[in-house]
């Protein structure tokens, strides 16, 4: 990388926190938001595909990291230099099979070093670390992966899918008694036993379910579309014309179109 191109960009930021009255209003908690939301546009740009667009955004993100570290050190609490150095330490430290003298035997046992040197960092528990702002399956994914590191886990993935049957009736006795925060209680459970369930079929249950999301949107949408073309209004069409035209999407979808 050029040093030139970096300096310039860091120059490029103090001056504007200095001289832009909007720059220099920000806080961390003022622009908290934005930066979850240049991390799932990053994210977005990677499930499309898009590499073009995906630079672009990495860009918006790292500008976040500057702009963090800036404030920060007009508050003399850190600087860039320092949050640099830090991940450089870590990685080395945690890397032991690369940088010293360490052996491993695949990623597997990568990740395992990897929690035991975290734990020896202070961290109290293997469940520190996995941020509480994560979307709750993405969290839920996490956390059951930590566990199942040392060992706290389903032995055949036949006894998972027996946890998530066992959810599922109690889901169903919880629906049958009315009580609607025992519904609430359960529908969790069942969720989080099917996210467990999820490790050992290599499935990203946040991947799935926006893959999904995803696909009823845009099936959805095709609905709206056909009906308008049909001159029909969404809202005065019956369920079983849109039945029809939602299967006619899932067929162009299985025909290979993007529905």
């Amino acid at each position: 990388m050029n040093n030139d191109a970096f300096t310039e960009f860091i120059s490029i930021t103090k001056r504007l926190r200095k001289e832009c009255p909007w720059d220099r209003e920000q806080t961390h908690q003022s622009i908290r938001h934005s930066l979850i939301e240049e991390t799932y546009e990053v994210v977005e740009a990677i499930d499309d595909g898009d590499l073009v667009e995906l630079r672009k955004e990495l860009g918006d993100l790292l500008l976040h990291v500057v702009f963090h570290s800036n404030i920060a050190e007009e508050q003399n609490e850190f600087t860039l230099e320092q949050v640099i150095r830090g991940i450089s330490q870590k990685l080395v430290y945690r890397h032991p099979h690369v940088f010293g003298e360490a052996k491993v035997q695949g990623s597997a046992e990568v990740k395992q070093t990897w929690e035991k040197l975290k734990l020896s960092e202070g961290r109290e528990s293997l469940m520190d670390g996995v941020p509480r702002e994560l979307p709750a399956l993405l969290r839920a994914h996490r956390l059951t992966d930590k566990a199942s590191k040392v060992g706290f886990d389903w032995e055949k993935k036949e006894d998972a899918w027996k946890k998530v049957d066992e959810e599922m009736g109690e889901l169903h006795r919880a629906i049958e008694s009315g009580e609607q925060r025992q519904v609430e209680s359960e529908f969790g459970d069942l969720l989080f036993a099917l996210v467990n369930y999820s490790r050992f079929i290599d499935v990203n249950p946040e991947n799935a379910l926006r893959h999904s999301v995803e696909k009823f949107t845009s099936r959805f949408r095709h609905i709206e579309k056909r009906l308008k073309e049909m001159g029909k209004d969404i809202h005065s069409s019956s369920l079983e014309e849109m039945d029809r035209l939602w299967e006619e999407a899932k067929q162009k979808h299985e025909a290979g179109s993007d529905l």
